[in-house]
C-alpha cells in the first residue's frame, strides 16, 4: 500500500523517534493518557502518532492545513486503527469539523501546529479544559498566538513551545523549510532559479533557510525585514536588503516567511513585473493578500498543478503557488524526515515532561527544557555515527571557577 510504504520510508530516516517509540512501548509511559493532535498529516507526523500510540496513549489526529494532507497516509493510519480526521483540499467548514471530531476523545494532552486546536478548545470546547495536563506547539506562528493568549491571561493550561528547541528551529526551520520551500516552488513551476531574482520576506530561521538554498542554486537574493538586527544579519550574510516596495519592482520570485499578514499587498502587486511567481512559507495563508489579487484580476486559471495564473486588467500575469498556503507542503511533501525526526522527538519528550510535571506548571508558554534539547541532539548524533568530545573533570572545574585569570 502506497501510504504505508511512505510511512515506512519516512520511519527509516527518523531513528530518534523510532528509539523513543521502543522505549515508550517498553515502559507504557502514556498508558491512560489521551492525546489530540492537529498537525500536517504526512508520513512524518504518522510516525509521531504511531510512536505515541506505542507508548500506550489513545490518540486522534486532524489536519493543520487542508493542502498538506496526504490522503494515502490517512488511509494507512486508519487501517492501523488510528483515529484520523483529514482530507486533502477540505474546505473551512470540514476543517473545523475535523478539529471537533479530533477532540471527541476528551484529551489530556494536545499537540498543535498553528494553535488552531488550542484556540478551538478555549473558545468552543471549554469543557475540555478541566481534564487538560498540557500541550505542545510546533511552529513559530502558533507560538506567537499562544504567547499572546498567555499575555492576555486567556491561556488555561501549560504549553511547551517545541519551536524554541535548538534542535528544532536551527534545523527544521532553516534546512527543512529552506529545502522544501524551494522544492515546492520548482514542482509547481519547473523554472530555473539560476539568474533569477528571488525576494525573501523575513530573515528568521525559515527565511535564512530559503535565502541560503536559493543562493546555492545561483539565484540573486533580496531580503526584506522589519527587524534592524535581522536586517543587519542578512547584510552581513551577503544579501541585498531593502523595503518590499523597492524589492517589488525587482523580484522574479517572492517567498514570504514572516508569520504576519499582508506582507505582499495591493501596492506591491501593482508594480511587480509580468510573470512574477508568488509563494508563501508562513503557516497561514495571510501573508500574500490573495483577496486583493482576485479583485485586481480579470481572469484566474490553473496553469499547472498548484499554480494559479492571475491576469490583471493591464494584461500583466502573476502566478500564485498553492493558493498562498504553505508552498512546501501544498506543492511538495514538506520537510525531509531527517529533520522532522528531531522536531518530533522534541514533541515526544516535551509531552513526557508535561506528564512528569503534572500540576506543577502554570498556564503559560514554556521553552523546551535544555536537557531535552541535549538529549535529542545526542541521540541524533549517535544515529549518524558521529562522536564528540566531553569535558574532563579539570575542564569542568575551570569553567566553574572565577579565580583563575591571566
Amino acid at each position: 500500500m502506497k501510504g504505508q510504504r511512505r510511512i515506512d520510508w519516512a520511519g527509516r530516516h527518523m531513528p530518534v523517534v523510532a528509539g523513543l517509540a521502543k522505549a515508550m512501548a517498553k515502559s507504557n509511559f502514556f498508558a491512560g493518557k489521551k492525546i489530540s493532535a492537529c498537525l500536517h498529516v504526512t508520513a512524518e507526523s504518522a510516525n509521531l502518532m504511531l510512536a505515541l500510540k506505542a507508548g500506550g496513549a489513545e490518540v486522534a489526529l486532524c489536519a493543520s492545513n487542508p493542502l498538506s494532507t496526504q490522503d494515502d497516509v490517512v488511509s494507512a493510519l486508519k487501517k492501523r486503527r488510528l483515529a484520523v480526521y483529514a482530507k486533502h483540499g477540505a474546505d473551512k467548514k470540514l476543517y473545523y469539523q475535523h478539529i471537533k471530531s479530533c477532540l471527541a476523545i476528551k484529551p489530556n494532552l494536545t499537540v498543535d501546529d498553528g494553535a488552531d486546536l488550542v484556540t478551538y478548545i478555549h473558545t468552543k470546547a471549554k469543557g475540555l479544559l478541566k481534564n487538560m495536563i498540557g500541550g505542545t506547539e510546533e511552529t513559530t506562528t502558533g507560538v506567537i498566538r499562544l504567547r499572546a493568549m498567555a499575555q492576555a491571561k486567556k491561556l488555561k493550561y501549560p504549553i511547551i513551545a517545541v519551536n524554541s528547541a535548538m534542535t528544532k528551529h536551527l534545523f527544521d526551520n532553516r534546512y527543512g523549510t529552506g529545502q522544501s520551500t524551494i522544492d515546492g516552488i520548482l514542482r509547481a513551476t519547473n523554472i530555473l532559479l539560476a539568474g533569477r531574482c528571488l525576494v525573501v520576506a523575513g530573515y528568521g530561521w525559515c527565511g535564512k533557510g530559503v535565502a541560503g538554498r536559493a543562493r546555492g542554486m545561483n539565484a540573486r537574493v533580496i531580503v526584506t525585514e522589519i527587524d534592524p538586527v535581522k536586517a543587519l544579519e542578512a547584510v552581513m550574510d551577503g544579501f541585498e536588503v531593502m523595503p518590499m516596495q523597492q524589492a517589488a519592482r525587482q523580484g522574479d520570485i517572492f517567498v514570504t516567511t514572516t508569520g504576519n499578514r499582508d506582507v505582499i499587498q495591493t501596492q506591491h502587486l501593482k508594480i511587480m513585473k509580468d510573470g512574477v511567481i508568488l509563494a508563501n512559507s508562513g503557516h497561514f495563508d495571510v501573508e500574500i493578500n490573495v483577496a486583493a489579487m482576485k479583485k485586481m484580476a480579470i481572469k484566474v486559471i490553473e496553469v499547472r498543478n498548484n499554480l494559479m495564473e492571475y491576469t490583471l486588467r493591464s494584461g500583466k500575469k502573476l502566478y500564485l503557488v498553492s493558493e498562498g498556503r504553505l508552498a512546501n507542503l501544498g506543492a511538495a511533501e514538506g520537510h525531509p524526515a531527517t529533520v522532522m525526526d528531531m522536531s518530533f522527538a522534541n514533541q515526544i519528550l516535551a509531552l513526557q515532561y508535561l506528564v512528569q510535571n503534572q500540576g506543577k506548571l502554570a498556564p503559560t508558554v514554556y521553552d523546551v527544557p535544555r536537557e531535552v534539547d541535549l538529549q535529542v541532539a545526542t541521540h541524533k548524533l549517535k544515529s549518524m555515527g558521529v562522536k564528540i568530545d566531553w569535558l574532563t573533570p579539570v575542564q569542568k572545574k575551570y569553567l566553574a571557577s572565577w579565580k583563575v585569570g591571566t
